[in-house]
């Protein structure tokens, strides 16, 4: 791995960072359910998909995909939700999070990476 790689992963990270901090920030409020969080993973998702799906040169992979999609995507922050809404006794929701959070993860990388590769 070079030293441009690193440089535009760090990049890519500290631009889906800051994002992923700002929409949270938004959109999550406390007690209710982390719609803020959901958003950025599904957009990373679909993100991530559009990217291997198109024929990006390897510095711009890096960037959007290791670094944008990887700082926007946020797996810890997803667990911690799920806790909080079980400890909360909202298991329903905790179960539809997940539901929502991997289902659609899935289908939207898979559209992403038709749409791009179309």
């Amino acid at each position: 791995m070079s030293l441009l790689d690193m440089m535009m992963i760090g990049l890519g990270g500290f631009l889906g960072a800051v994002t992923r901090y700002f929409i949270s920030k938004k959109m999550n409020e406390i007690g209710r359910f982390p719609s803020g969080t959901l958003h950025v993973n599904l957009a990373g998702s679909l993100l991530i998909g559009f990217v291997f799906g198109s024929d990006l040169s390897r510095i711009w992979t890096l960037f959007l995909a290791s670094g944008l999609a990887g700082a926007l995507t946020t797996f810890s922050t997803l667990i911690k939700e799920i806790i909080e809404l079980r400890r909360r006794r909202k298991g329903s929701q905790a179960i539809l999070y997940v539901l929502i959070t991997f289902g659609g993860g899935i289908i939207l990388a898979v559209l992403g990476y038709y749409l791009s590769s179309n």
